[in-house]
């Protein structure tokens, strides 16, 4: 049996991460929006919510349906020393979402650089 979702179920999910306002650096996988910005947090930076506003773009999947480009951001301050596993999106009261990272050792008062990543949606099968 043939499955199908419309682009625009997608990018409602995606539209409503791109409402961050926040992304963080984290030392594990937070559960909760005060884990990400205040128990794990290891850097943080502000983001420009929206879809085409420069943080966030929603487009094409890369083999099927509709992804989020979260930009790279350079040269971020470090807040607290540690080891950087998971980059995470919040908005004013909720952890959106989060992905691992290839681990990354910080210290405080440094600078770190967020990588460019992707969450997609593929078509369902």
């Amino acid at each position: 049996m043939a499955k199908g979702v419309d682009d625009s179920v997608f990018d409602a999910a995606l539209d409503l991460i791109a409402t961050s306002t926040i992304m963080t650096m984290c030392s594990q996988q937070p559960t909760t929006r005060t884990e990400a910005i205040t128990t794990y947090m290891l850097a943080d930076v502000t983001m420009t919510p929206g879809d085409g506003n420069g943080d966030f773009t929603i487009s094409n999947g890369d083999a099927s349906g509709r992804k989020l480009r979260v930009t790279a951001q350079a040269g971020e301050a470090v807040t607290n020393s540690g080891a950087g596993t998971y980059i995470a999106l919040c908005d004013g009261s909720t952890l959106l979402c989060w992905t691992s990272c290839t681990s990354i050792d910080v210290l405080d008062s440094g600078t770190v650089d967020f990588p460019a990543w992707d969450y997609e949606f593929t078509d369902p099968t």
